[in-house]
């Protein structure tokens, strides 16, 4: 079949610019088509709809059933056994009065109720956060000289962060957190993990004064020049509930059945401590104790933000730090129990959600919430059905403000550390690092980078490295993409990668090459120069060899999705290094919007439609049949007419 036979590829019809504006937007921000359910509907159901997207609970309340809320109670009633303990450790770990810690695990679960898709995800406080937020804030506060200016900075964090988190499911940005690889993710959350624990040997080893840096070698320090004033007491009381929190788990793990016996654990830890102490008068030997806890709800908290105050900037940054974390956890831990139980959630309806519960919690006491993943496996594993289980967590914990809060006061710190160390073990996920290490070194390469940055200098700077390697290396994608040699598979008409199918033929003189990546401003360089390469490395080859002279070079464009005016620029300087070594270019498959560049560049005019194939099967047999027609010249006779032009 001759060149001037081969099916055309086609140019797609032009279109206006608004209508091609209107796709792009369209893909970038709502590839999920939310509007999609709105069509054809009539304006009261259009209402109705609109209603159930922004408060889900809308949708699944009318079908709830006394069968669910079975269900719901018992979960709710067994992460409220959870949340309780873990709410007044992780406040303190922010430095925080214990009782903030309670005050978030009331308000915010009822607001996510409503506002939230999950039916598994049990919101709370979580550590990661919490540290975070004592780690930023502390740089410029310290908490126990200026309780109160750190207070309100708190909750002005937690303002933003609900700010943040809201504008990004309302603009739909949520593909920022993608930014926050799995590898990434898992090495920040192991050394946050790590960090967390160290800090932690304060409360084990009974020390009143530790340092507020971050770092391990800080820490270690600041414990071992304390050798003599390191508590026994205080010790063997921490360890012994730590064996404790960690056999529990242990046995959970081994029979899932017995979950309960794991999430009753830290609150069966803070009962058994308290009493231990008041029996004992433990906390007159050096035991410290949480002391008083203010009974009641949460008190507003509207007017203490600080929003003119000189820490403003700190306070905002560390909203939009500690948000992304936590938005990144949550939906992570949300998408996860949904993929179980098969059903979707909205990543930006998330969004929402979370922000929405933030902002209020920074308006009644709270500090940063999110969906934390010990609480939300208790609640997954207890049979949660939806999300009235945060309702009834949100309630037990109120009856626990309004009635049962002086029961804490002999709890021992040292109970809390435990219940932190026992919690934090369970995110240093070494399994998932060494499954990184078999599948892609480089993942594993910003896992670690995250995990050393966090653990030796501080959690900010292991975030930016960890994110910084990550966008490295999505620009080493885009910046060099892979360009492959193919030949034809024997027996059929197919051409894959000779690296990956060592039996494939090579076609005398002829070079097909694939592009394996849009080919923008960032990578036109680098193309130009690999394909040359290509061309003389497959020249030697044959000059060495004596074999038919390389004629054409076919470029494979099927995965070449699209091209701007410096890809254009790449094509025709390529084509012009062909031209001068009376070599043609041919183009297999090139996507529509390529065609539609190239033809309004008029490279399509410059390389001719001819030589513009459907397939590189057309585009070989294309140059088999010129090679066929005209008699080509061999690397042997280039070599003779060479010499004797000499």
């Amino acid at each position: 079949m001759g060149q001037e036979d081969h099916r055309r590829v086609a140019i797609p019809p032009p279109q206006p610019f608004v209508k091609s504006l209107k796709n792009t937007l369209k893909e970038t921000f709502f590839p999920d088509d939310p509007l999609r359910q709105f069509k054809n509907q009539p304006p009261r159901r259009k209402f109705i709809l609109a209603l159930q997207y922004l408060f889900p609970i809308i949708e699944w309340g009318p079908k709830y059933s006394l069968k669910f809320f079975k269900s719901d109670l018992i979960a709710g009633i067994t992460i409220a056994s959870l949340a309780i303990p873990q709410g007044i450790s992780y406040a303190k770990l922010a430095n925080l009065p214990p009782i903030l810690g309670l005050y978030s695990s009331f308000v915010p679960p009822l607001i996510y109720a409503v506002f939230g898709s999950s039916k598994d995800l049990a919101v709370g406080t979580v550590a990661v956060g919490s540290l975070l937020t004592a780690s930023m804030l502390g740089n410029v506060v310290n908490a126990n000289e200026n309780p109160k200016l750190y207070l309100h900075l708190a909750f002005t964090a937690t303002f933003f962060t609900g700010l943040f988190e809201a504008a990004l499911g309302i603009f739909r940005l949520g593909f920022i957190v993608d930014f926050l690889s799995h590898a990434t993710i898992v090495g920040f959350m192991g050394g946050a993990a790590t960090v967390v624990s160290l800090q932690q040997l304060k409360g084990i080893l009974g020390l009143d004064h530790f340092t507020s840096a971050t770092d391990v070698v800080s820490v270690m320090r600041s414990v071992f020049s304390q050798r003599h004033k390191w508590r026994w007491e205080s010790t063997v009381l921490g360890s012994g509930f730590l064996f404790y929190l960690l056999l529990s788990r242990y046995f959970s793990k081994k029979k899932p059945k017995l979950f309960w016996i794991s999430a009753m654990a830290p609150l069966t830890s803070i009962v058994l401590g308290s009493l231990l102490v008041y029996l004992t008068h433990a906390e007159k030997h050096g035991i410290q104790v949480i002391g008083y806890l203010r009974k009641g709800i949460n008190p507003l908290s509207i007017m203490d933000l600080e929003f003119g105050s000189a820490y403003l900037t700190t306070a905002i940054k560390t909203g939009i730090v500690t948000g992304l974390i936590a938005l990144a956890e949550g939906i992570a831990v949300g998408r996860s129990f949904a993929m179980y139980k098969n059903y979707n959630i909205d990543g930006n309806k998330e969004m929402i959600a979370f922000g929405m519960m933030n902002i209020a919690g920074s308006c009644t006491s709270c500090y940063l919430t999110s969906g934390p993943f010990s609480r939300s496996a208790v609640n997954f594993n207890a049979g949660c059905k939806t999300a009235v289980s945060n309702i009834v967590m949100a309630i037990a914990v109120m009856i626990t403000l309004l009635f049962l809060t002086p029961l804490f006061h002999y709890t021992p710190l040292v109970v809390l550390s435990s219940i932190i160390i026992a919690a934090m073990l369970g995110l240093i996920d070494y399994e998932a690092a060494i499954h990184l290490w078999h599948i892609d070194k480089f993942d594993f390469l910003v896992c670690m980078s995250a995990y050393i940055g966090v653990v030796f200098t501080n959690i900010e700077i292991g975030l930016i490295m960890a994110v910084g390697i990550s966008l490295l290396r999505v620009l080493l994608f885009v910046a060099r993409p892979r360009t492959l040699v193919l030949g034809n598979i024997p027996g059929s008409e197919i051409y894959r990668n000779v690296d990956q199918y060592p039996n494939t033929n090579n076609v005398p003189g002829v070079l097909v090459l694939e592009i394996d990546a849009p080919i923008y401003f960032a990578n036109a360089s680098y193309l130009r120069e690999r394909i040359s390469r290509w061309i003389d490395d497959k020249e030697d080859r044959l000059k060495s060899s004596g074999e038919t002279s390389l004629q054409y070079v076919i470029l494979d464009m099927s995965a070449v999705g699209n091209i701007d005016t410096s890809g254009i620029g790449m094509l025709e300087e390529i084509k012009k290094i062909l031209d001068r070594r009376e070599l043609k270019l041919a183009l297999a498959n090139p996507g529509a919007e390529v065609m539609k560049k190239m033809n309004k560049s008029k490279f399509i005019e410059k390389i001719g439609q001819e030589w513009i194939f459907l397939t590189v099967e057309e585009a070989v047999g294309a140059c088999n049949f010129m090679l066929h027609t005209y008699k080509p010249k061999t690397a042997t006779d280039e070599s003779v007419m060479n010499s004797n032009n000499v």
